[in-house]
């Protein structure tokens, strides 16, 4: 009887799943290993289990040797591949800036005679799908326009916190200054040991 296909899709159970890691991370190792006995070759793998813990294997010397020998291979091809994008680059570049610059003259003259649309009162033909781009050109100008007043109110409301502090500041300054000066020049009455004698006593003796 033929087995049935395996549907491979995560594995729900997490002691199923690290028993499965286990089997397969080992075989792959042990794959890897025997590659590089046939066939002579270099071999490295980083393997990262679910927790984070790396497994590295290099059949051949060291794994940051292995890493580098890639990185000058890959620096080379990367260098070719610019080479041949250099060659080609040049006619690209010229077809990509006069497609720009044919694009942005329909999209000036778009907008002009969008604004002679607007200033004659609606005077003359535009077609339905010339009024859509136009309104969506209106809504990115307002977006900006409100974006830059938002900011320029922010700005003032800041400026007048900051005046708000320095009057505050100056104020309290000068509070203190009043403060230390009445203080100076208001001396308590002085109390004598002895009853002052009014007038009326006076006459009466």
């Amino acid at each position: 009887m033929a087995r049935g296909k395996i549907q491979l899709k995560r594995i729900e159970n997490p002691v199923h799943r690290q028993v499965t890691f286990c089997k397969r991370r080992a075989g792959l190792l042990k794959k890897a290993k025997e590659l590089s006995v046939l066939c002579d070759a270099e071999i490295g793998m980083f393997i990262f289990s679910a927790q984070g813990k790396l497994y590295e294997l290099a059949t051949k010397g060291t794994m940051q040797g292995l890493i580098e020998k890639y990185m000058k291979c890959s620096s080379g091809d990367q260098a070719d591949d610019e080479a041949k994008e250099a060659q080609i680059q040049p006619p690209r570049l010229f077809m990509d800036t006069k497609e720009e610059i044919n694009m942005l003259k329909k999209e000036i003259e778009l907008l002009q005679n969008g604004l002679r649309y607007m200033l004659g009162g609606g005077a003359g033909t535009m077609t339905l799908n010339e009024l859509h781009v136009f309104e969506k050109h209106l809504e990115f100008w307002i977006y900006h326009i409100r974006s830059t007043k938002m900011e320029i109110m922010f700005q003032e409301i800041q400026l007048l916190q900051n005046k708000e502090g320095i009057l505050k500041a100056a104020n309290n300054y000068l509070q203190e200054m009043i403060e230390d000066q009445t203080g100076i020049t208001n001396i308590a009455p002085m109390i004598t040991p002895y009853p002052l004698t009014t007038q009326n006593e006076i006459f009466q003796t």
